[in-house]
């Protein structure tokens, strides 16, 4: 019996592996059909605080950095405002300075 067990166990541990082996296969199928529309970082870019009429949010001009110049290249193709995981992004008049603020949440 318990000899039945063990091969019950290693075949259904192979199973597993397999089956995971699949889902990254197909995870990566999808990344080709539909890759990530954001091409770049925020966590890459270095953000000061600051506090203006609305309040506080943070701004950057980090512009030597490859991140934030995809950032500016975005927010150009969207009129200089976009919304990204919860963050506001916009472009400062002078067109090299982003600011951005963590969105509310309505109630």
């Amino acid at each position: 019996m318990s000899e039945d067990i063990a091969i019950f166990v290693d075949d259904f541990r192979q199973f597993l592996t397999e089956l995971q082996n699949l889902c990254a296969k197909m995870k990566e199928q999808i990344d080709k059909l539909q890759p990530s529309k954001w091409t770049w970082n925020p966590e890459a870019i270095k953000w000061e605080k600051a506090t203006g009429a609305s309040g506080e949010y943070e701004r950057s001009e980090d512009v030597n950095n490859l991140e934030f110049k995809a950032l500016l290249k975005d927010l150009a193709e969207h009129n200089g405002r976009l919304t990204r995981d919860g963050w506001f992004y916009w472009t400062f008049k002078n067109g090299s300075v982003v600011g951005r603020k963590k969105k509310s949440k309505e109630v």
